[in-house]
């Protein structure tokens, strides 16, 4: 079996998974969310020092597996960097004092291993969609180690504008569940966005524009009540998918998917997985989404990234471990 930390932002999450056949053995994650609501998003200090709680606790309950342990997995790139320190200094503990050897996982990587958790197949080549607080990529994922970025955000990530909007209509945090119920209640109105980059050859993504129309939207209601909150949550989500389905009919215009995933905290957003599956459907490609339990950063995913790892001995020592924060693949 493998043992797998998760720290590189605001969950802290360890799991066990089988190497054998990629069973999920364990896993447990404590989300902070409550801890960070006030402030509107996360605190990177407030998480780490929540993470030095929780990880030494879930641990804990992982101890009755480790006779059967083949490797410590960690997450060490990209993230907060006083988030994943916690993690990797867990993770080295842990290889030296049950003698295991290390493996260093990418935080990226592992959400897209998280569509095949407790599945001992992997389905690759596919095209990758992943939404999340920090990245918005499109990708073709050819193997473990072939991954070509085909587009990226030139700044917001599109999970990061749901909670930036979020956060000026005082809705809470995290971002994302929220916009979504209050789209869910929202109706066609004068709020009219445009959606980014519409005229644009480029392929890449943009949410910095989107999100100031949404700013200049409720500067101008006089009184912001529950429906405009509801109706501007609406438009935003609307045209934020829209833009993500614009660049995706350019790539799929040029490139066949047998097989196409989102993966990513956002991805659970149900508005954007139906409208993906429309343009799935019509290029005769087969969607993938992850467990909604598994869309968020979790040690789960990271533990069925490292059943690969393992097998292909991307072992690391314990000198050249170290956290990138700003990595890629």
């Amino acid at each position: 079996m493998i043992l797998s930390i998760e720290s590189s932002c605001d969950d802290s999450s360890i799991a066990i998974t089988s190497i054998e056949d990629s069973t999920l053995l364990f896993h447990k994650k404590i989300s902070q969310e409550n801890d960070h609501s006030k402030y509107g998003g996360v605190v990177p200090e407030l998480a780490a020092r929540l993470h030095a709680i929780a990880l030494p606790n879930i641990l804990e309950e992982a101890k009755p597996y480790f006779k059967s342990l083949k490797a410590i997995a960690v997450t060490n790139e990209p993230g907060l960097s006083v988030t994943l320190v916690e993690g990797v200094c867990m993770a080295k503990a842990l290889s030296i004092s049950l003698e295991l050897p290390l493996l260093a996982i990418n935080h990226l990587k592992g959400h897209i291993y998280s569509l095949f958790i407790n599945n001992p197949e992997v389905k690759f080549p596919l095209g990758v969609l992943l939404v999340s607080g920090g990245h918005t990529q499109l990708l073709h994922v050819k193997n473990y180690d072939e991954i070509e970025v085909l587009a990226t955000t030139l700044d917001d990530s599109f999970g990061e504008s749901f909670d930036k909007v979020a956060k000026m209509l005082n809705l809470g945090y995290p971002g994302g569940p929220v916009v979504e119920e209050y789209a869910a209640y929202g109706r066609k109105s004068n709020f009219k966005f445009t959606v980014p980059l519409a005229n644009s050859s480029k392929l890449a993504f943009s949410y910095s524009g989107l999100k100031n129309q949404v700013r200049l939207a409720t500067l101008a209601e006089l009184e912001l009540n529950e429906q405009a909150k509801c109706d501007i949550c609406l438009e935003f989500q609307t045209t934020a998918t829209k833009h993500i389905v614009q660049k995706l009919k350019k790539v799929f215009a040029t490139t066949h998917f047998d097989t196409f995933a989102i993966v990513g905290g956002a991805s659970a957003n149900q508005h954007l997985r139906g409208e993906v599956d429309k343009l799935c459907k019509i290029n005769h490609a087969e969607l993938l989404v992850a467990d909604m339990e598994f869309c968020s950063d979790n040690a789960a995913m990271i533990g069925r990234c490292a059943i690969d790892a393992y097998r292909l001995k991307r072992f690391i020592s314990l000198d050249d471990i170290d956290v990138n924060p700003r990595a890629g693949y």
